[in-house]
């Protein structure tokens, strides 16, 4: 039995989807040159080598944000909320994110949260009693997040970036509690977007006036004070420990995206360059 005879014989040249290939690069080429595409679709085989490369890993990204998209593109307006999520029930910051969260539900607003413990699960908690949309977006760690019993829509993802994304989409404004570095990579992210004008401005509330006084502190003297910001970068955000002024303050910076948006329309009418 010759090398080739479990294959396709070999001819001069033969095709492989829309690639021609001759005699001499088949030779040339890594695994059977006589293997046809079917055969490698259908015969079975052990794990593939490609569900672990960077291609495959692109289509899963690519499906978390077609999934992400889908499930949440009918959501309405809503508000993300960001916290730590080693909280427990019945804190103080779990009660103040839980308040938040009915007072947010009461306004109209879903939502959206990690969907795991703490804070997140506080807020989505809240929102449920307060008659809202309560979502939240999973992500896979290595030890098990599971999501939290509050949550009606829950989509889980594998990567940061596209579960972040979902945050920013689909929010009207950010609410912030006590957290971690995930917290503060969320907050810092949501700033920059601001500052650099890759979304519109939108309502980022802080809640807690001692937790991050420090750091508003630190940023006033380092980044301000050594020309790294800008003053007014200063005002894209607040700062209140009052749930019912979050939720006023997230009501009140909506109203004004409205107005901005509204104002942006007739100029763009005037000019003859309707919006898309």
């Amino acid at each position: 039995m010759s090398e080739h005879d479990e294959g396709e014989p070999l001819t001069e040249r033969r095709r492989s989807g829309r690639i021609l290939i001759g005699h001499g690069a088949a030779q040339r080429l890594a695994g059977d040159p006589t293997m046809t595409e079917d055969r490698k679709l259908l015969e079975p085989t052990g794990r593939p080598v490609i569900l672990d490369s960077d291609p495959w890993r692109a289509l899963r990204i690519l499906a978390e944000f077609v999934e992400g998209f889908d499930a949440l593109a009918g959501l309405g307006k809503a508000i993300t909320v960001f916290g730590s999520a080693r909280v427990a029930e019945g804190s103080r910051e779990y009660e103040i994110a839980r308040a938040i969260g009915a007072g947010l539900a009461r306004e109209g607003y879903a939502v959206i949260t990690g969907g795991g413990p703490g804070v997140m699960e506080a807020a989505n908690r809240g929102c449920q009693e307060g008659g809202g949309m309560s979502v939240g977006c999973n992500i896979e760690l290595p030890h098990e997040q599971s999501i939290n019993p509050y949550v009606d829509l829950g989509v889980e993802f594998r990567y940061f970036f596209a579960r972040k994304t979902m945050f920013v989409k689909y929010a009207d404004g950010f609410v912030i509690l006590p957290g971690g570095f995930g917290t503060m990579d969320e907050l810092f992210e949501s700033l920059t977007l601001i500052q650099t004008g890759k979304i519109r401005h939108f309502p980022v509330v802080l809640v807690g006036t001692e937790y991050w006084g420090g750091l508003i502190a630190w940023m006033r003297e380092r980044l301000l004070g050594d020309g790294m910001i800008s003053a007014e970068d200063l005002d894209l955000f607040q700062v209140t420990d009052d749930p019912e002024e979050v939720v006023a303050l997230v009501r009140k910076g909506g109203r004004r995206a409205e107005a901005e948006e509204r104002r942006a329309e007739r100029e763009a009418a005037n000019h003859g360059h309707p919006r898309p």
